[in-house]
């Protein structure tokens, strides 16, 4: 979400424009995924599939963040009856592309001059060594998780997954479409 509103008329009403676009069951992952972010996110997908369980579209502009705001997201777009379908708009990096990923098989789309980028959880930690390695031990499991998931959603191997994340990987649309991110290009 932006610092700024955003006014549109709707039937002589005004309203954000994120609001209007709501209402057309529209939802944007915009900028870091962070917490803030990712249970706003959710409140909007749980709320439009409440009203009704036709299509929500997520919209992706997203250089990627927090791998548990990430999976927030992405639970709830499994827990939910609605399908979700996925736009990468600008850029899907890191979570933003796993959630791309995540859309329902079929549905999940990029505009045409939109990057895509791939690669292995990122962390960092100080402290005492016992906790260097605490920490250590949980960005590994994490690693095998995302890629798992990333493997189920490409029909890529998991071995594959681990090569290609090793480093980031960029892709055009065209790329990610062939790889199995994306099913369309529109």
């Amino acid at each position: 979400m932006s610092n700024y509103n955003l006014l549109v008329f709707d039937k002589n009403i005004a309203c954000d424009v994120f609001s209007r676009l709501l209402k057309d069951r529209i939802v944007f992952i915009s900028g870091e995924i962070n917490d803030f972010l990712a249970n706003s996110v959710i409140a909007q997908m749980l709320y439009l599939d409440n009203e009704n369980n036709s299509d929500i579209s997520l919209y992706i502009n997203s250089p990627g963040g927090l791998i548990s705001s990430g999976f927030a997201i992405y639970d709830t777009m499994n827990f939910i009856k609605s399908d979700v379908s996925t736009l990468c708009i600008g850029m899907a990096a890191s979570m933003g592309a796993f959630i791309l990923s995540s859309g329902k098989k079929g549905k999940r789309y990029s505009l045409p001059n939109s990057r895509i980028m791939i690669h292995q959880p990122i962390g960092g930690y100080k402290g005492q060594v016992s906790d260097i390695e605490i920490h250590a031990t949980e960005i590994a499991y994490l690693k095998k998780k995302l890629n798992k998931i990333l493997s189920l959603n490409t029909y890529k191997s998991t071995k594959q997954i681990k090569r290609d994340t090793d480093r980031d990987k960029f892709m055009s649309p065209k790329q990610a479409l062939n790889y199995g991110i994306i099913d369309r290009i529109i």
